[in-house]
């Protein structure tokens, strides 16, 4: 099997050639290929080139059209502040209040900040794995776009004090990641990843995702699944475990999981769902290669090699992770 269909096995719960293994390597492609993290983040093509070296230095399954969390929110409007070894932050916001959704506009994936970028990175993956490995693009989901466009605390209190506004607010950052994510499949990605970390119960309740958040999730994974999407994937990291029962609802088949989740737990919560994780992304730069080794085996063997079963950290691997620890996770996958 090649990748593509070792995940596509896994996903559909078929038994794979071995179970897959995804480093979520973003940032960290850049320090293996020894370039300066501001410019992997700014340059599809350069983005492009060192995934395909880490890929090539790792062997794992999946390559990624990903520079960070805030490229939604630029293109809508906000201003980031750029530094060379570290990620991009929200330096002011692209509205103030309610009131300035009325002067946004949705933005255009192919001319809109760096969304251009991404897209020429997926297209550059595309064209060199074919379809052998996957390719991954990243979309922000909409509760994360709708905090990033006005701030976390107004719009928290904003759904608390004007919940029919919140309602729209959400339901223009749903539109965003709708239009990014069809965009990247039509690049070139295999599938979107939407990346929704202001979900997690570490930010809001259950009761409000599954009110606010679920019915739209749901609308952003159809509009996926018409564009082509070979799986539906949700990545929430955190203390997901109040939420992963309402993940079938919206039209997950594959849910990231982190270290903070029991594995146990997970699977009974989402038994017919593809499982991603779920070692922890500072293990790989605190630890060892023999404790990952360790970690991945026992995951591996938790879940065995029947599919439903993905490898993985529980969110991204840092940029400044060492590079034998997470040889020591694609090698314990590899073996099997």
């Amino acid at each position: 099997m090649n990748s593509i269909e070792r995940v596509t096995a896994a996903v559909n719960f078929r038994k794979p050639d071995r179970t897959p293994v995804i480093a979520q390597v973003f940032g960290h492609a850049a320090t293996i290929a020894g370039v300066q993290l501001g410019d992997y983040l700014r340059d599809g093509e350069l983005l492009a080139k060192c995934q395909i070296k880490a890929l090539e230095h790792y062997g794992y399954d999946a390559v990624f059209a990903l520079m960070d969390t805030s490229v939604e929110t630029e293109a809508a409007g906000s201003a980031l502040t750029y530094r060379q070894d570290m990620y991009p932050y929200v330096k002011s916001y692209a509205i103030s209040g309610y009131a300035g959704l009325e002067q946004l506009a949705v933005p255009d994936p192919r001319r809109a900040g760096r969304m251009p970028e991404i897209l020429k990175a997926a297209s550059i993956l595309r064209r060199e794995v074919g379809d052998n490995v996957v390719v991954v693009g990243c979309v922000q989901g909409p509760i994360t776009i709708a905090m990033q466009l006005m701030g976390a605390e107004k719009a928290l209190y904003l759904a608390i004090d004007h919940p029919d506004h919140f309602a729209r607010l959400l339901d223009f950052a749903t539109e965003v990641s709708i239009r990014f994510g069809v965009a990247l499949i039509e690049a070139g990605a295999h599938l979107p990843v939407l990346f929704d970390p202001a979900a997690s119960p570490a930010v809001i309740p259950a009761q409000f995702f599954r009110e606010f958040l679920l019915p739209r999730l749901r609308q952003v994974f159809t509009a996926f699944t018409e564009a082509g999407a070979a799986a539906n994937w949700l990545h929430i990291a955190g203390p997901a475990a109040p939420i992963l029962p309402f993940y079938p609802q919206a039209g997950v088949n594959l849910a990231n999981f982190d270290y903070c989740v029991d594995p146990l737990e997970a699977r009974q919560a989402l038994p017919g769902t593809c499982l991603d994780g779920n070692i922890k992304p500072l293990d790989f730069v605190d630890s060892t290669p023999e404790a990952i080794a360790a970690e991945s085996s026992q995951l591996l063997e938790r879940f065995g090699d029947c599919g439903g079963f993905i490898l993985s950290s529980g969110c991204e691997i840092p940029p400044e992770a060492k590079p034998e620890n997470v040889a020591a996770m694609v090698r314990a996958a590899r073996k099997r």
